[in-house]
């Protein structure tokens, strides 16, 4: 029982750092990514889609993304939907491709970028908490019902702090990584 309820802890913790991950990888660093286009979508033939599955998105220099649209009249749909986005880039196109070029970041924009970045790492120990709280509570329940006996229940609620532990930890290096990559200049 007390395996199973790791297994779900471990599988719940593993959960918050993947989305944070992406949710870092949308980002903007300064420097060009493909990643960033992740969460604009489309409309496209009457459905929402995301632009990768209506074109091909590269990124042939450090400073500009590329995205060559499968059908060329999804050039002005995909166009307006960068536009509306919050990235504040500017799309160009030649009628076959749309260049995205990615500006320098200012210092002012770089300090804001750590603290979005903070911000999402914070949402993301607290979802790890939130797991630990509940395994406790699963624990606590086991105990009370007879299921386990109280040193079981002690070295399980210690063992679900150490996971607890281990997986702030990983966000903290997500977080660290991500501030260096924003502040590199």
């Amino acid at each position: 029982m007390i395996d199973d309820i790791m297994a779900e802890t471990r599988v719940a913790m593993q959960k918050s750092v993947t989305a944070l991950q992406n949710e870092m990888a949308t980002v903007r660093t300064g420097r060009a990514n493909a990643h960033l286009l992740d969460q604009i979508r489309v409309e496209y033939y009457g459905s929402q889609m995301p632009i990768n599955q209506v074109a091909t998105v590269g990124v042939p220099e450090p400073r500009l993304i590329a995205i060559q649209p499968w059908d060329k009249s999804a050039i002005s749909l995909i166009e307006k939907a960068i536009q509306e986005s919050n990235l504040g880039l500017t799309p160009s196109n030649d009628g076959t491709i749309i260049r995205l070029p990615i500006p320098q970041l200012t210092e002012e924009r770089r300090r804001e970028l750590v603290r979005l970045v903070k911000q999402y790492a914070e949402e993301s120990r607290v979802s790890v908490r939130n797991a630990r709280r509940d395994a406790n509570e699963f624990i606590r329940d086991a105990q009370r019902e007879g299921e386990i006996p109280e040193d079981d229940a002690r070295r399980a609620t210690d063992r679900v702090q150490a996971l607890t532990d281990e997986y702030v930890a990983k966000i903290d290096d997500v977080l660290i990584k991500k501030e260096e990559e924003i502040m590199e200049v």
